[in-house]
């Protein structure tokens, strides 16, 4: 009788035991995010159907078949792959840009069986392994090795740039800077890696502050002189070739010569559109009716939640669709409206958890390669949040990244899940002590 009554038990454990170590909050918080934005998206959807909401349910559970699939295997494979992820990925940026579908001012899909498939959001996780996979054994500490992962990493960048798709090519700055971080780099580094993103805005600043970005002619803002000057310092103290101050000379030209791309950029490059989100995150108050309207329209939406928000499918901005892309980049105003500051709060606290989960599964890894793996993810996800959420509220630009498990998109959703079995796969293996990188 005890051997019948066993038997059950011996078989559930035999069929749980690939997966016996994987990090169970990290594993079932995102799927039960990804419901909850299927409730969101439907809420968006009753009054004037968009999309088909459903899928974004269906695709989800996709997702999850996928990243149990993907923990159960070896991540140290992906060691074996990683040209050929990192071929692939190029590729199938290229294809895009040759044959692919264009939509709202890019180039961004390519449609497979009736269905648009996004290679830049998959590529998000090419770049996590291939940088995982240079930085595991010789780390950033060195000059030449961080200058070696830049290079690779700058050829998809630059195919998602030239799309154009700038929110990816955001997010994949920030995988880059966060796993170069984690992999020992130099802090004054990696500040002066963006530092030319930055002289490019604060050249186009005048004071007074009532008319920023102008960018129509040569100018040297004082803000820009004196970040390029602060540059110039940090070069000093942090990059080799100290003689004759040689170095704070390079980060100080550097910068000097970033604000006039920035100009270029911003006369030759950039979208009207690029230039609007731009001009209206710093001039919130201006074309409300224009490009201001997605941005002023979702504040009023989480203003209008208070405390405890009017309550699912009851929401009078989100029902009367009064907000646009609300399916996408903005699912997390309906949030506030309907579940109000309390039902934010939780939200944010439900990904502050799967990031914590992340970082833990990255100081427990076996080993650098899959530390790194986890950091490449946890940076992709705090990224993403950090903007999506900022862009809602009126504290970031617009810039089209959707909120991780929770905005309608197939190759967005499908990515995240692939992310999180690879996560799940690093936690699956690892030594029961702890590691730290």
């Amino acid at each position: 009788m005890l051997l019948k009554r066993s038997l059950p038990k011996m078989r559930w454990k035999s069929w749980v035991k690939p997966w016996q170590q994987i990090d169970l909050p990290l594993f079932f918080l995102p799927i039960g995010v990804s419901f909850f934005g299927g409730l969101m998206i439907l809420s968006t959807e009753l009054k004037q159907p968009v999309t088909d909401w459903w899928w974004h349910w269906l695709v989800a559970s996709i997702g999850v078949l996928i990243a149990l699939f993907i923990s159960r295997f070896r991540y140290e494979n992906l060691l074996q792959w990683h040209w050929v992820t990192y071929a692939l990925t190029n590729f199938s940026l290229i294809i895009v840009m040759i044959a692919g579908t264009s939509a709202k001012g890019a180039q961004r899909w390519i449609s497979i069986a009736g269905f648009n498939v996004q290679p830049s959001e998959f590529a998000k996780v090419g770049i996590i392994i291939t940088l995982a996979a240079l930085l595991h054994k010789t780390t950033a500490a060195t000059l030449p090795n961080f200058c070696r992962a830049l290079a690779f990493t700058a050829i998809p960048w630059l195919l998602v740039f030239l799309q154009p798709d700038l929110a990816t090519s955001l997010v994949f700055g920030a995988i880059v800077l966060g796993m170069l971080y984690w992999a020992n780099a130099n802090p004054g580094w990696l500040i002066l890696l963006i530092s030319p993103i930055i002289a490019a805005i604060l050249f186009g600043i005048y004071w007074p502050l009532s008319e920023p970005l102008v960018f129509k002619e040569i100018s040297f803002g004082p803000l820009g002189i004196i970040w390029s000057i602060a540059m110039g310092i940090v070069g000093w103290q942090t990059l080799p070739w100290r003689r004759f101050g040689l170095s704070g000379i390079g980060a100080f030209s550097l910068n000097m010569l970033g604000g006039e791309l920035g100009i270029f950029a911003w006369n030759n490059i950039l979208k009207e559109y690029q230039k609007d989100r731009l001009t209206t995150f710093l001039r919130p108050g201006q074309d409300l009716l224009g490009a201001g309207y997605h941005q002023h329209q979702s504040r009023i939406a989480i203003g209008a939640g208070e405390t405890w928000g009017w309550g699912l499918f009851k929401g009078p901005m989100t029902q009367l669709n009064f907000v646009p892309e609300q399916h996408t980049d903005f699912i997390f105003s309906a949030v506030g409206e309907e579940f109000g500051f309390v039902g934010c709060l939780i939200v944010l606290f439900v990904f502050c958890f799967i990031c914590f989960r992340l970082l833990h599964v990255a100081q427990t890894a076996k080993d650098n390669f899959g530390s790194l793996l986890a950091i490449g993810v946890l940076s992709m996800i705090v990224f993403q949040l950090v903007v999506n959420v900022g862009m809602t509220v009126g504290l970031a630009p617009v810039a089209g990244i959707p909120l991780p498990w929770m905005s309608y998109g197939r190759s967005a959703m499908l990515t995240n899940f692939i992310a999180l079995g690879i996560v799940e796969s690093v936690a699956n293996f690892r030594q029961r002590q702890k590691y730290y990188f």
